[in-house]
């Protein structure tokens, strides 16, 4: 195995094992739902989590922004530019929260207007949404944090802020539901003070644990005009293309609603095996970013082109690896996220899908990678327009033909799709790479 393999296998292990207990915790709520005698209770966690994929996914540019600049400013040995590609997504993210909360309550009904389903799931959405808002400056500066722990290199420091946060959120979930029973509402809450707990915690690790503070800050270069202005560019890229990715799910949930709660209700709980693997694979996405960035930063081709073959040959193999887990556990894995019998059975009539798609995603997470860790970020947004024109094309023609499997079956062309169209883009950023 090679220095570079090394690099990316010590990067990505953390990583990887750092994100999965995201999807951990959706599957953890939807399980305490799913154990409640009606279906509604998952629709209306999956709606209301489908409302912040919206709300806080969609400004994910602060944290792939951060990752992309803190990359290249420690490839470059730029250490002014390392405290400011902390503070300046720091202050765009309280300020974002806080219109969020000042507009909740249009926007969250528009949000459960849009994404359609029984008065029941709608009404149990609502009351998830209106607590969980609250967490939206703490979630957004959370983004940052994490971001720019990963854009320095530091998987494991990562590692630590991403268990803990979703490990408290965890065990207040069980609490909340299960010894109190709150609902929907006690989900929401776990969410908030999970949140909060990370952000104290990841501010106490880049004080403590790194050189942030080693040197005063500069505040000149901050708020300096040239590099404000790029982090808008890039930040407005990167939000065109969540929003784009963030309606395409949030489309495919409204049309599971349309097909009625227990179709809805399988779809929730199918979508937890598309989590685990996407949220897998982004750790070799997130290594990629990382070495990529830095690559870029030394201007080293050679070092750029090293740590593309290597990141992307390892998340093939682990594709392979979670479409395996998935083809000899799924049915077990369903019937451990609900008792609901209906359910159940829509969901295994399903689950092929869920078994290919890590396969057939896998070149889209690391290109995303790719071009986020170099900042090339126009070509990620016109690349995910081209994709989510392509979603809406693949449903229109084929939920229609074939229901539910067609609803699927679209998700799987728009995956694969957002591999191919940055595709045609690599070549060009490849050749960039080192040139002045």
């Amino acid at each position: 195995m090679t220095d570079q393999y090394k690099r990316i296998l010590a990067l990505a292990t953390p990583l990887i094992i750092s994100n999965l207990t995201v999807p951990l915790l959706g599957a953890v709520d939807t399980a305490v739902m799913g154990h409640l005698p009606d279906p509604a209770y998952i629709g209306g966690v999956a709606v209301g989590s489908t409302i912040f994929s919206f709300l806080f996914w969609g400004f994910g540019f602060l944290k792939m922004g951060t990752v992309g600049f803190t990359a290249q400013a420690f490839g470059a040995g730029n250490k002014d530019e390392q405290q400011a590609s902390l503070l300046r997504p720091i202050a765009l993210s309280v300020a974002l929260g806080c219109l969020l909360i000042l507009f909740q309550i249009p926007l969250l009904k528009l949000c459960v207007d849009l994404i359609d389903g029984s008065q029941q799931v709608r009404s149990l959405s609502l009351d998830y949404s209106y607590i969980r808002i609250w967490s939206a400056p703490i979630t957004l500066a959370n983004y940052a944090v994490i971001g720019w722990l990963i854009g320095k290199g530091e998987p494991r420091l990562t590692f630590i802020l991403q268990v803990l946060i979703n490990t408290v959120n965890i065990l207040l979930d069980l609490f909340f539901v299960v010894e109190l029973g709150w609902g929907v509402e006690g989900v929401s809450l776990a969410t908030v003070i999970a949140e909060a707990t990370g952000l104290v915690a990841g501010v106490w690790i880049i004080l403590k644990r790194s050189y942030f503070l080693d040197q005063n800050i500069n505040w000149k270069n901050v708020f300096e005009a040239a590099h404000i202005r790029s982090l808008f560019t890039v930040n407005r890229d990167i939000f065109i293309r969540t929003l784009c990715l963030i309606f395409s799910f949030a489309y495919f949930t409204r049309i599971g609603a349309s097909l009625g709660d227990n179709t809805l209700a399988a779809n929730a709980v199918l979508m937890h095996f598309l989590y685990f693997s996407s949220y897998g694979l982004d750790g070799f996405a997130h290594a990629a970013e990382i070495t990529t960035g830095y690559a870029k930063g030394k201007k080293d081709n050679h070092e750029f082109r090293s740590a593309v073959k290597a990141s992307s040959f390892m998340a093939l193999i682990t594709s392979i690896v979670f479409s395996l887990i998935f083809y000899i556990t799924g049915p077990a894995i369903i019937n451990l996220f609900t008792d609901i019998n209906s359910v159940k059975e829509t969901a295994h009539i399903y689950l092929l899908w869920v078994i290919l798609l890590p396969m057939i995603s896998v070149a889209s997470f690391q290109l995303d990678g790719i071009f986020i860790g170099t900042t090339q970020t126009k070509e990620l947004r016109n690349a995910m327009i081209q994709c989510l024109i392509i979603f809406l094309g693949s449903c229109w023609l084929f939920v229609p033909l074939w229901g539910n499997n067609g609803l699927w079956l679209s998700m799987a062309i728009y995956m694969a799709s957002r591999g191919l169209t940055l595709l045609r883009y690599y070549p060009a950023l490849a050749r960039s790479i080192g040139q002045p």
